[in-house]
């Protein structure tokens, strides 16, 4: 597929690291099966791998954690 962001690049295979913030949490995301640009880096998620993530940051939010790093199974 061809790049939304830089309009130049195609998108290959691979993984990366998100980060979210919501109030006094930061959970950061490692190995995330993503889609990603080989010209800006920009990175596409599937909308299964999506709605995985957010409900494991939702879960570990909700747990009242501050900081936390995890690494994803799909």
């Amino acid at each position: 597929m061809t790049c939304s962001i830089c309009k130049n690049g195609r998108t290959r295979s691979g993984t990366t690291t998100l980060v979210f913030e919501r109030g006094n949490s930061t959970i950061i995301v490692k190995n995330v099966p993503a889609e990603i640009c080989d010209n800006c880096d920009e990175s596409y998620l599937l909308e299964n791998i999506s709605r995985d993530v957010l409900e494991l940051v939702n879960k570990e939010i909700g747990k009242g954690i501050e900081v936390e790093i995890l690494n994803f199974a799909a």
